[in-house]
């Protein structure tokens, strides 16, 4: 993997002065073709050997192109706040916008190869992370982020060389730092596992770059020409519109309706049971939330149903016996402008619970799987990929100590006519009803292959679906609080 960075590529002075404005020019052009397309972010991860100039060639490419357009953050110690949520959220929510570029130190590589390169991971664990980065690199490919992977490169011996030119120097020793005398001598664990992770991690949508980093003006120009080539191949790149765009939902299923109609949508709670039951499970909850064992532990409660079945009434019952500071309420409409300049699931991540929080959305990521694909605001392909997505979101939710819930609230055509028709003859529901509920309503069918589909897929052992009976709203409201409580007394067990 590192044979070629061995060589110790050398360019003149001559034809660096030569080639620089050139690619400067050239990299100016492109930088505004990608503000201007505004189709896809571009994304540049930086690893490597300390010394090989990561940090001098990307402040050089910051001078060549308009900083404005660049962000670059690094992920070092991570901060408490990043911390309390899972891993890949501190990387999540830095993500460029389209149009624009990003540059991370310190990322999920950085931090992967540190803890094998020091024992604190084996080598199978080792394997899963970078199986985990695949995944999330596919995603973000597949979403239009264009990922340039740069690993710069010396040989122990030019390191070593550096090293010793520099120490003694009063002018320029402050240029080394206690990594790289730590890097010194953990070098070949560092570049042998290094080596397994660019092996295993590059791949045809998102490939690893090896630079030679011991002649500056070398690996700067190799940097830039590899920036060029990438960015004017994606720009260049003609948009192939599917020839379904707004396809009819793909079937999945052989029986698709059977899921919900084998619910007994007729279970009903009277209402001096349900006054007496809604006080002890909201009471329940008040002291579950108040247990010193959740605070390790962030809690998702994830709401998705029929329209008019109940969900908002459901939600205030379960925070309507807690401060206001125990919980944070997400609604989620239509993704807004600077939603949709990121990867679907970006607004999704930013809205994760930190340790010891309670969050609860109205609506979620399962949007994409039911809304968007029976409207058609998103191709086949995106939601059939989806399913996947959503696994791997919520898995990673759930080793970082999350507890995810998920109900469903299910009700009959019948039940949601009678309750439209309310809303429309009471003054202070009007605002609830709308045209596009009644535009819902003539797909009712394909609503519930939807349903069906996403119970199959996405209802795994570690955040299960709970279908809720709701034509009886106080029968409803109970289940959702006994589920919830069930759960977080699991979690503490």
């Amino acid at each position: 993997m590192f044979e070629s960075a061995e060589i110790g590529h050398t360019i003149d002075k001559e034809t660096y002065n030569l080639e620089v404005p050139i690619l400067r020019e050239a990299l100016l052009d492109a930088q505004y073709r990608l503000r201007e397309q505004a189709r896809f972010p571009v994304l540049i991860l930086i690893n490597g050997v300390e010394g090989a100039g990561k940090g001098e060639t990307i402040k050089l490419l910051s001078e060549w192109m308009d900083p404005r357009l660049i962000r670059v953050d690094s992920f070092d110690v991570p901060t408490d706040e990043e911390l309390a949520h899972p891993p890949a959220w501190r990387y999540w929510r830095r993500l460029p916008p389209k149009g624009q570029t990003g540059i991370f130190f310190g990322n999920w590589y950085s931090k992967m190869l540190e803890d094998r390169v020091h024992g604190r991971i084996k080598s199978s664990e080792l394997e899963l992370a970078i199986d985990r980065a695949q995944r999330m690199e596919r995603m973000l490919c597949k979403e239009g982020i264009l990922i340039f992977k740069f690993w710069f490169h010396l040989s122990k011996k030019q390191m070593m060389k550096r090293l010793d030119s520099l120490k003694d120097d009063p002018l320029h020793s402050w240029r080394i730092s206690p990594l790289d005398w730590q890097q010194s001598k953990t070098y070949d664990r560092f570049v042998k596992h290094g080596g397994l992770i660019l092996r295993r991690s590059s791949r045809d949508f998102a490939p690893w770059y090896v630079i030679e980093g011991s002649d500056e003006r070398y690996r700067s120009l190799t940097a830039g020409r590899l920036l060029l080539e990438g960015l004017n191949a994606a720009l260049d790149a003609v948009d192939r519109p599917s020839t379904q765009p707004h396809a009819a939902p793909v079937d999945l299923n052989t029986d698709h309706l059977s899921l919900l109609g084998s619910l007994d949508l007729d279970q009903k709670l009277d209402k001096g049971a349900y006054k007496d039951l809604l006080v002890q499970e909201q009471a329940r909850l008040s002291q579950l939330l108040r247990d010193r064992r959740l605070r390790k532990r962030g809690v998702l409660a994830l709401f998705e149903g029929h329209d008019a079945a109940g969900k908002g009434s459901a939600i205030r019952r379960v925070t309507g016996a807690l401060d206001p500071r125990l919980y944070r309420t997400v609604q989620i409409a239509a993704p807004s402008e600077d939603e949709r300049a990121q990867p679907w699931l970006w607004r999704f991540w930013r809205n994760v619970p930190a340790r010891g929080d309670f969050a609860i959305f109205d609506r979620s990521w399962y949007g994409r799987v039911l809304v968007e694909r029976v409207e058609g605001f998103c191709t086949p392909d995106e939601w059939l990929r989806a399913y996947s997505e959503i696994n791997d979101f919520e898995e990673q939710l759930v080793d970082a100590g999350v507890v995810v819930i998920k109900f469903w609230l299910s009700i009959d055509k019948e039940t949601q006519l009678e309750r439209f028709k309310e809303r429309e003859d009471t003054p202070h529901k009007r605002f609830k009803i709308t045209e596009e509920d009644w535009r819902n309503r003539d797909k009712w069918d394909d609503y519930g292959h939807a349903v069906a589909d996403m119970v199959d897929r996405t209802s795994t052992e570690i955040a299960p679906w709970t279908l809720v009976e709701a034509n009886d709203k106080r029968f409803a409201r109970i289940k959702v609080l006994r589920t919830l409580n069930d759960a977080l007394e699991a979690a503490i067990q």
